[in-house]
């Protein structure tokens, strides 16, 4: 998904779409897969979800690290740095899914609540749309960082980090929606016809002086 990122701040060419759009249809189905299975597998879906994202996390930070030198000063070094920061918090993830069920549930338990305010605050800056947004999100930020709190004081910890997963598939499956969405628009887009050569396929020679015999 090396292009992929910016299909949805630009309108792309045929071109780019008919390369981008089955990735994007293979990332949201498997977003979707890994949050069924995650709440279907007792055992092992604190696991499957933060390791998921972990190798998410490393794939993207290592195809920004591999573009930044072909960007211009200031990207070149955002792309730096996310792509670093991206990388190696998702070796780090995957690392903790490995290792043990316990720890990848309880890293769900705080990962959950930072990225749902977190989130929440960042569209807060924005104006229109994503701020009404972020005032939505905040609110279902601060009753969901409740929920497991009041869980985890009441009874304990280990509950809350179950329902703190549960929370972490719903988000999951609920980012696959603008996901597939962007797919199937950008199947769209692919289907377009070519546009037609300029000059009608003359070449560019001097055809609106008089043609090319002249």
């Amino acid at each position: 998904m090396a292009n992929a990122g910016t299909v949805l701040t630009a309108r792309p060419t045929p071109e780019v779409a008919r390369r981008a759009w089955p990735q994007w249809l293979a990332l949201g189905a498997a977003m979707i897969a890994v949050a069924v299975a995650s709440t279907a597998w007792s055992d092992g879906g604190s696991r499957l979800l933060l390791g998921a994202l972990g190798l998410f996390l490393a794939v993207r930070g290592g195809v920004l690290l591999r573009t930044a030198p072909g960007l211009d000063g200031e990207l070149a070094g955002r792309a730096r740095t996310l792509g670093t920061v991206a990388a190696g918090a998702g070796v780090v993830a995957l690392v903790v899914a490995l290792v043990s069920e316990v720890a990848a549930a309880r890293v769900l338990l705080v990962a959950v609540p930072v990225v749902l305010l977190g989130g929440a605050l960042a569209l807060l800056t924005r104006t229109g749309a994503a701020r009404r947004g972020g005032q939505v999100l905040l609110v279902w930020g601060l009753l969901v960082t409740g929920l497991l709190v009041v869980t985890g004081l009441a009874q304990d910890w280990a509950r809350a980090s179950d329902a703190a997963t549960v929370v972490a598939a719903l988000m999951t499956a609920a980012l696959a929606v603008p996901v597939l969405v962007s797919a199937v628009n950008l199947r769209a887009v692919a289907a377009q016809p070519a546009p037609a050569p300029v000059g009608g396929g003359c070449g560019g020679c001097a055809c609106g002086a008089g043609g090319c015999g002249s």
